[in-house]
Parts: C-alpha cells; structure tokens; sequence
C-alpha cells in the first residue's frame, strides 16, 4: 500500500514572502530581522514598520511557541483539507505571532496557552510549509 499523496495546496510566494517559504521548503523556520532596529516582523515585508529601514537580516527561529488563539474552521471547506481544521496563532519564543495549524492533537485538546514546536509538511507541488504540534507534556 502507497502512502497518500499530499494535497495541500502549495502557498502562493510574493518577492517579500519568497526567502520565508524557501527556507521552509529546506525544513528551516526564519523571520525578517530589522538590521537597523533589530525589530523581529512577520509576514515579510519590504520596510521595518518600527523605523522604515530597508535593511533586512534573516533568522532561523527556534520553532517554539504558545497558541495564543485558535479555531476550529468547518467552512468553506477545500478538498485539500480535512475538517475540521484546527487553526492556531502562535506566539513565537522570538516575539513573533504565526498563522498555522496544528496537527497531532484532538479538537477538544486544544489550549490558549499550550506549548508547541513547529514541523513541516509537504504540499501538492513538493514544497514545505510549517505547522505545529504540541510539546508533549504541555
């Protein structure tokens, strides 16, 4: 028996967004670091919202955080996905918040406040995007 092919859509990449997902198809999770500020921002963009520099470092992030909100979507529902959905913003330990899912855990187990580490998994065209699962014992 095969294993089931990925369906989850591959995400759409933009200039700004480009080196975030190709350093997550590498299995590497990094955020924009202001290289004037040292500002830590999320989503990608090209100018720091703390002092409008235009110099940017890339970080690799530890992966660890804390759901700070969660949701349990049912619709509009892809077939991509299976549903329901558990979707997650989690506060990163570097002080960014991220836009996810999680994986690994129940509906009704999900926590504000649970610890989790990022993971990633493949699309329908090969690339890897990030998701969580929780830190056992959290």
């Amino acid at each position: 028996m095969t294993a089931a092919m990925p369906t989850r859509p591959s995400p759409l990449v933009t200039d700004d967004s480009a080196v975030f997902w190709d350093e997550a198809a590498k299995g590497r999770l990094v955020a924009q670091r202001c290289a004037g500020c040292g500002l830590m921002r999320h989503p990608p963009r090209p100018m720091c919202p703390g002092c409008s520099s235009l110099e940017v470092e890339v970080v690799e992030l530890s992966g660890l955080g804390t759901i700070y909100s969660y949701a349990i979507l049912h619709h509009p529902q892809h077939p991509a996905f299976d549903y329901p959905v558990l979707g997650v913003l989690v506060d990163l330990d570097e002080g960014i918040r991220l836009l996810s899912n999680i994986t690994s855990v129940s509906r009704d187990d999900v926590r504000i406040g649970m610890r989790v580490q990022a993971h990633f998994v493949a699309t329908a065209d090969g690339p890897l995007v990030p998701v969580f699962r929780p830190i056992e014992g959290s």
